[in-house]
């Protein structure tokens, strides 16, 4: 037999009648059921029937003379026994057997009612497990219908979102290890091809060629590294080397050694550097990376004659004093729609992935992990026409300095 959910097939699975918890919730309530409605038919016909006694005493007591039950020879019944007749024992048996029906009956609809309690909560469950058997087979796109707001219904909203998110992840872990062959396959066919032409005689070695090729394999190991380094830092296991830092001093050094590249485009650096900065604990060689990285893009993105201004301040969030680098350019902008996948792998605002509108796609998704493996936050505010805003937060009381 298979059930659907959402247009999809789900086989199934087969639990043991002993071990089905519908069954085992079954049974506990209804053995509670019982019980309690064995005692309550105990104590009815014990106390009917010593009410029952009482009642007819107190009736033979108000017919005897002067209060005392007499038997038919006048003698007084000192032990006040009563002997109930045919008719009563009748009333009796038919109130004892009355009480036993209704205790059957209870029982009946405590057992249907035990078994719909168990089926509510145990539906759920196994459509949930269904549902896991069919992702723990590949298949993503699978959800659970909510139909209830309770902690099952819960459980299963946080089933889908979960299911969801693993589809996601399983699209860009797709899509990541394309644009990895994508990337990857430039460098080495331009090797492959210089490298067959030279063997075949085609193409004449010289210093140029030679060039040419360590350049290929410059950029190919390039990218291998930041693809390692990016792997580890989004698991946390990029290790830090962390000492006390001046940012500023850390800014002004990549300002310094990135003038030549916006010399060529006749850019204006304009620094305001907030005095009285004080030192931070951080990993200089990979923060200096996230300034390269982020500068690096503003240069490639403004025009020529372009600015770029690079500000410090100390500013406050969540009551904790935090260090705010802004890195701003008056180039194209980035569209709205662009804005949220900008620390993506990969990403590009150029879709043509014409290499000369940008590098591999990898300078900011390694930003976003540098920055947040420091404790800090990466955010960019684009506007089409206007310019970018790159801004880093970076916490400065995370770690006393020594």
């Amino acid at each position: 037999m298979s059930r659907r959910y959402t247009g999809l097939a789900i086989n199934s699975s087969v639990v043991p009648m002993n071990n089905s918890i519908t069954y085992r919730i079954t049974g506990l309530t209804f053995l509670v059921v019982a019980v309690t409605v064995f005692l309550l038919i105990y104590l009815a016909n014990v106390q009917m029937t010593e009410q029952f006694k009482e009642y007819l005493v107190v009736q033979q007591m108000e017919m005897s003379h002067g209060g005392r039950l007499m038997y038919g020879d006048g003698s007084p019944d000192a032990a006040m026994i009563i002997m109930m007749g045919p008719q009563e024992q009748t009333f009796l048996t038919t109130v004892h057997n009355s009480l036993i029906w209704v205790g059957m009956a209870i029982l009946a609809v405590g057992l249907a009612a035990s078994y719909i309690l168990a089926r509510s909560i145990t539906v759920p469950l196994r459509k949930l497990s269904q549902a896991a058997e069919q992702i723990e087979r590949g298949n993503f796109n699978l959800t659970v219908p909510v139909e209830k707001n309770d902690e099952v219904g819960h459980l299963a909203a946080i089933f889908n979102r979960m299911a969801d998110a693993l589809a996601t992840n399983n699209n860009l872990r797709r899509q990541f290890l394309a644009n990895i062959a994508h990337e990857l396959k430039t460098p080495l066919a331009i090797i492959q091809g210089h490298l067959e032409g030279m063997i075949d005689g085609v193409i004449e070695p010289s210093k140029e060629q030679f060039s040419s090729l360590y350049e290929e394999a410059v950029r190919l190991n390039r990218l291998i590294r930041d693809l390692r380094d990016l792997s580890l830092a989004e698991v946390r296991q990029l290790a830090l080397e962390k000492h006390p830092t001046d940012i500023n001093w850390l800014i002004g050094r990549s300002l310094t050694m990135l003038k030549p590249l916006a010399d060529e485009k006749d850019l204006e650096f304009t620094c305001r550097l907030a005095e009285n900065v004080p030192e931070i604990m951080v990993d200089s060689d990979r923060m200096s990376q996230v300034f390269y990285n982020i500068i690096v893009n503003a240069i490639r993105y403004s025009p020529v004659n372009g600015r770029i201004m690079v500000t410090t301040e100390i500013t406050e969030r969540e009551t904790k004093p935090w260090i705010k680098i802004a890195v701003t350019d008056n180039g194209p902008g980035i569209a709205a729609e662009d804005v949220p996948y900008v620390f993506d792998h990969f990403y590009r605002g150029d879709k043509s992935r014409d290499r000369k509108s940008g590098g591999t796609g990898l300078g900011l998704a390694i930003v976003k992990q540098l920055v947040e493996i420091h404790g800090g936050q990466v955010t960019v505010d684009s506007e089409l026409g206007k310019g970018c805003v790159f801004q880093v937060l970076v916490p400065f009381e995370q770690e006393k300095l020594p």
